[in-house]
This record gives structure tokens, C-alpha cells and sequence, in this order.
């Protein structure tokens, strides 16, 4: 029976697995991707999206509580360098981001022994997915609706795609 028995434990005792993902996401954040296998990837989005969130709360609550989660994800990454990158890098991209920080791309089997491979990403990093979507307006609209378009009477504008057409004929005539 599995009672009890959530997470993978990837083949590793406790101390060796912790530190395995610790690793693994000091490397993501720094290179903001990394391939490894299918059952190493998923463990490392459960371990480094929660990091992610309290990296990104650091920036709408008091200075206590800032302190308090960095302290908390030190404990779990164990490296100075990537506890900066992810306070200000990373919390300031996916600072509207609901959730959902991390992307699992199957890349296919390992040569050598036949393992399933993913490539895993911060979401807001690739350019190539990121590239077709809008840039966030910052500017505001009225709700009043313009006068240009009211003014213009629809006979009027009737009359001048007619003139438009007289003229084209026009210059046809002259070229001949």
C-alpha cells in the first residue's frame, strides 16, 4: 500500500535528493533553462514554483516578511548568487503572473540509457513562445468614444471614393 507516499523520491535518500533540486534550481535560475529527465523535472517544479511565489510576495508586503522569505528560500537553495537573481531578475518578470512559472518540454530518449528527457523553463523567459503575444498597455483610455468618426456623414464619404475612382481613370487616360 501507498499510503502516505506523495512526492518521488527519485532513487536518493532524503540529504541527497535535497540537495540534488537545490542544485538543479540554483542552475535554472541562472540559466533560466535546463534539460534533464521527465521525473527529475517535475520534482524540481514542485520544489522551485513555491520559491518563485515567495520571491514574488517579497515585493507587495513589509520589509519583516521580505526578510523572512529570503531567509526561506536560502534555506532550501543554499546559494547567495541565485537568491539575488531570483528577488530581482526573476520576481520582476513573473510579477503578474498568477502562477504556473515553470514550463516541461519532452525532448525524447537519452542515447545512452534510453531515459525520458524534458527540457525545463521559466515561463517569461522565452523569447520564442513570448514573441507573438503584446507588450502590457500602460497607457489609459477614455470611455467617451471619439468625434471624428460621428462627423462625417456617410453620403460624404460615399462621394469621395467616387472622386478617388475618376481620377485613377484619369491618369489612365494620360499614359496612353
Amino acid at each position: 500500500m501507498r499510503h502516505g507516499k506523495k512526492g518521488n523520491h527519485l532513487g536518493r535518500k532524503t540529504a541527497h535528493r535535497k540537495a540534488m533540486l537545490a542544485n538543479m534550481a540554483c542552475s535554472l535560475i541562472e540559466h533560466k533553462r535546463i534539460n534533464t529527465t521527465v521525473a527529475k523535472a517535475k520534482a524540481l517544479k514542485q520544489f522551485v514554483e513555491p520559491l518563485i511565489t515567495k520571491a514574488k510576495a517579497e515585493n507587495n508586503i513589509t520589509a519583516e516578511k521580505g526578510t523572512h522569505n529570503r531567509r526561506i528560500a536560502f534555506k532550501n537553495l543554499r546559494d547567495k548568487e541565485a537568491i539575488t537573481e531570483l528577488f530581482s531578475v526573476v520576481s520582476e518578470k513573473v510579477g503578474d503572473r498568477p502562477g504556473g512559472y515553470t514550463r516541461i518540454i519532452k525532448l525524447g530518449n537519452r542515447l545512452g540509457d534510453n531515459a525520458d528527457m524534458a527540457m525545463i523553463e521559466l515561463v517569461d523567459f522565452n523569447e520564442l513562445y513570448n514573441a507573438d503575444k503584446p507588450k502590457k498597455k500602460t497607457t489609459r483610455r477614455s470611455r467617451r468614444g471619439s468625434g471624428s468618426k460621428a462627423s462625417v456623414p456617410p453620403v460624404a464619404v460615399a462621394e469621395s471614393k467616387t472622386e478617388s475612382k475618376d481620377v485613377e481613370v484619369k491618369a489612365d487616360d494620360s499614359e496612353e
